[in-house]
């Protein structure tokens, strides 16, 4: 009775809005800690903040490896979450001081317990398969720019495309579009006039086919994440919906059969 007690707390709306709340002031006592004004003046309370805000995880962890035992570990949000805070407790002494800065990724504990959130990251994983046939093409896409862009600009621009690494990175740039035109593309067309020929159809075939295909293929994944969503809660409704009938169906013959008998 006691475990099936605390399942319910763990599994309910207020308990999830509470351990939100607890990620979103550990975001911004960890946020504090990065101003020496502010530790200088409130370090004490910030310092015990953050140390409460880890006990909570921790107990909340525990509660959850009670009641759920191994199934704990058959779920992926469990997982990360016991990644997430694992990470946390690591020592800062010394060495592993760097890994004391990974505390923040407790702040990524809120995608877990967001709805929203969680919908997101699915289909944005569920994307990966098709986003990697994209990247693959994207690879060959640049292997083939960077050895034309190689062959034909380096003696001039060998800062910009000296080899295939340097061609590789600014033809990158080129496609972000980030000073693309002012600051690589008109100064090496300013040598080579016919260089547009080459910079213009990358740009479309790269930053307005390809990068627009992946974003497509996230899109995409996200509507059929939320679709399947959508159709377990009406599924849950429609169940829930039949049980209750069945409850009456019964009930109502119970009154029959007590009604025939008087």
């Amino acid at each position: 009775m006691p475990l099936q007690r605390l399942s319910n707390i763990l599994d309910s709306v207020a308990f999830g809005r509470f351990i939100t709340a607890v990620i979103l002031i550990n975001a911004v006592t960890l946020g504090m800690e990065t101003s020496p004004a502010i530790m200088s003046r409130f370090g004490g309370i910030i310092g015990s903040l953050d140390n409460l805000c880890l006990i909570i995880f921790v107990a909340e962890l525990l509660a959850k490896l009670v009641v759920r035992r191994l199934k704990f570990f058959l779920n992926g949000w469990s997982i990360f979450d016991f990644v997430i805070v694992s990470i946390a407790l690591v020592p800062g002494a010394q060495g592993l001081s760097v890994l004391r800065a990974l505390r923040i990724l407790r702040v990524l504990r809120v995608i877990s317990v967001a709805p929203r959130l969680r919908r997101v990251v699915e289909g944005f994983i569920n994307a990966l398969p098709g986003m990697a046939s994209v990247f693959l093409l994207m690879a060959i896409i640049f292997y083939i720019g960077s050895v034309i862009a190689t062959k034909l600009f380096a003696e001039q621009f060998p800062e910009w495309f000296g080899n295939l690494g340097r061609s590789a990175y600014s033809l990158f740039q080129i496609m972000t579009l980030e000073s693309w035109s002012m600051g690589i593309v008109r100064p090496v067309m300013e040598i080579y006039t016919y260089a547009w020929m080459f910079f213009v159809p990358f740009i479309m075939v790269t930053t307005f086919a390809v990068v627009n295909l992946l974003v497509g293929l996230i899109v995409n994944s996200m509507q059929d994440a939320h679709g399947e969503e959508e159709t377990q809660i009406t599924d849950a409704y429609r169940d829930d919906v039949l049980t209750r009938l069945e409850r009456i169906e019964q009930n109502l013959a119970k009154f029959s059969d007590q009604d025939s008998k008087k």
